[in-house]
């Protein structure tokens, strides 16, 4: 029986009800034939009207309802949050699980990419090693040296198993920017001490001196000796003075000028500058563009400068090697950066040292400054760049530029 057919029937004998109790009440003369005619009218009104209620409330559905759908709209979004966020998120089967960690958004596929870095495995050993709920910072060994990021690692229990999950923000760029900013505040406050107090002692030995070769009475060994003093003492505050103006240079490095460089010609320029010195020693430099019409926006001489200093940093290091050669190449990679190289073949840097290389006033060489990689830091860094150590493939140094 559908749903409209109660409420027909019931109308039907509503109606015949009270046709029923019309014909009766028409004839009769007895009180108990009154009474029942009343008592059909009565239910048959009471019939009409249920049935008209019944009309107009819509039956309920026979079908149980089904359960509202889940919030896909919501998991959607999170999607898109994890896959987004810009820390770089991993996880790893057991707490101590060995192998490649497993990428779960793109900053952290970003890092697994080729050129980024360079042991995967390795990468999973540090993370597995992690201390969980404790922020560790970690050396990581990429294509463009070592870099150094922020950890932290959770352990979880899914579905029955051991998980680890990791957060890597790598914090290299954000770590040499305020290094750079403090070793520049502190050349500053020495420099500026020190030159207040060289620049009257060179001033006062000369006047000594004058005063020495002008007194009468000094036995002559003694004006001698005196004079000797005061000429070195002199002499040295003024190589004091030149030796700080040069770490000077650090704290002052002027905003660069930024223009539209084509790669070619400055390669071009720098090899006039360059290579007399190399070829002197028998040895070569070879550039590379690819492709030949790359071009970069920056201040031409100090990008300049920083290349020049390092193509002397590496004639000075290959100074024992028979066949000294340098290789300066310039290429996109990937995201659109513009990646520079110097290479040679000398010894390459010490592992144990590749930290230090950049500090100001470092330096492995008896006459050298430990101002020149400093100043490239610099000079690359005020033009939006960043310069990493890293090993040579065959052996040798290879410093990496990225713009």
């Amino acid at each position: 029986m559908d749903s409209d057919a109660a409420p027909r029937w019931r109308l039907a004998l509503a109606a015949a009800l009270l046709i029923g109790a019309g014909w009766i009440a028409r004839g009769a003369d007895n009180p108990w034939t009154w009474a029942c005619a009343g008592a059909a009218m009565i239910g048959g009104a009471i019939l009409a009207l249920r049935a008209a209620r019944a009309c107009a409330t819509p039956a309920a559905p026979l079908e149980t309802p089904l359960p509202s759908p889940p919030d896909t709209a919501r998991a959607a979004r999170l999607d898109t949050w994890l896959e987004f966020a810009p820390v770089a998120l991993f996880t790893l089967d057991t707490p101590n699980a060995d192998g490649a960690p497993h990428p779960l958004n793109t900053a952290a596929r970003r890092l697994l990419a080729p050129g980024r870095i360079v042991d995967r495995d390795g990468l999973g050993r540090q993370l597995a090693g992690l201390a969980a709920d404790r922020r560790t910072v970690l050396a990581i060994d990429t294509g463009h040296g070592v870099e150094r990021a922020l950890a932290n690692a959770v352990d979880l229990t899914l579905d029955g198993r051991p998980q680890r999950l990791v957060a890597v923000s790598p914090v290299e760029n954000e770590l040499e920017a305020e290094a750079m900013q403090a070793w520049q505040k502190l050349v500053h406050v020495l420099t500026h001490e020190i030159m207040n107090s060289l620049t009257p002692v060179a001033s006062l030995s000369q006047t000594a001196r004058d005063l020495v070769q002008d007194a009468h009475g000094l036995a002559p060994d003694t004006a001698v000796d005196l004079d000797t003093a005061l000429d070195a003492i002199g002499r040295r505050a003024t190589s004091l003075a030149a030796f700080v103006t040069g770490y000077r240079s650090l704290a002052s490095v002027p905003e660069p000028r930024p223009e539209r460089i084509r790669v070619h010609n400055l390669f071009m320029r720098l090899q006039a500058m360059v290579g007399g010195g190399w070829a002197e020693r028998g040895g070569e430099v070879r550039f590379t563009v690819e492709p030949a019409n790359l071009e970069l926006v920056a201040d031409a001489g100090q990008l300049e400068q920083a290349l020049v200093n390092l193509a002397n940093n590496a004639l000075e290091a290959t100074a024992d090697v028979a066949r000294p050669s340098l290789t300066i190449s310039a290429r996109l990679v990937r995201g659109g950066q513009l990646r520079i190289e110097v290479a040679d073949n000398g010894p390459g840097v010490p592992d144990e040292l590749v930290r230090q290389i950049f500090t100001p006033f470092f330096t492995t060489r008896a006459n050298g400054s430990g101002i020149g990689l400093a100043m490239v830091r610099q000079l690359v860094h005020r033009n939006g760049g960043r310069v990493r150590y890293a090993r040579g493939v065959g052996g040798g140094a290879r410093f990496v530029m990225t713009f």
